[in-house]
């Protein structure tokens, strides 16, 4: 039988452990609800290549974070040298020519493409045409997941 000092002592106990998860829920964002993003209100910072939108960088109901943005590279650059990285994303192809690289091949794609990058594979993107590319990126991280924004 447990005596009332030990129950006292347990209760006590508790208190920094449920003070610690009720701060750290409380520090999450808050899940984002339906939303319309529109392009013109979208503020374009500039880059050394081109420029970047930041559409959304939010939890969702399913998904501990959901990450997109776009970017705009200028004719003859690419945004970053080849990279991997553990979350999974979507490229769509607004506008422009690009040369996509994935784990070593290449393809060439354009307006209306839509580009998958596996979780930890090689990828690169660079503008082959004449014009400006803009895509977007669509990244996600599935519950328990780490969507820290660190990494």
């Amino acid at each position: 039988m447990i005596s009332r000092r030990e129950a006292l002592l347990a209760a006590i106990a508790t208190v920094p452990t449920a003070s610690a998860v009720w701060a750290a829920e409380s520090s999450r964002k808050s899940v984002m609800h339906s939303t319309v993003f529109d392009w013109e209100k979208m503020d374009p910072q500039s880059t050394k290549v081109g420029a970047k939108r930041a559409v959304m960088d939010s939890p969702v109901a399913t998904l501990d974070r959901l990450e997109c943005t776009t970017t705009t590279v200028n004719a003859g650059e690419e945004p970053h040298p080849p990279h991997q990285h553990p979350e999974e994303e979507l490229v769509l192809i607004k506008e422009g020519t690009m040369d996509i690289m994935q784990n070593g091949e290449r393809k060439r794609v354009g307006p209306g493409s839509v580009v998958f990058n596996s979780s930890n594979e090689l990828h690169g993107f660079k503008n082959v045409g004449d014009t400006p590319a803009t895509y977007f990126v669509v990244k996600w991280w599935p519950p328990g997941s780490s969507g820290d924004k660190a990494k």
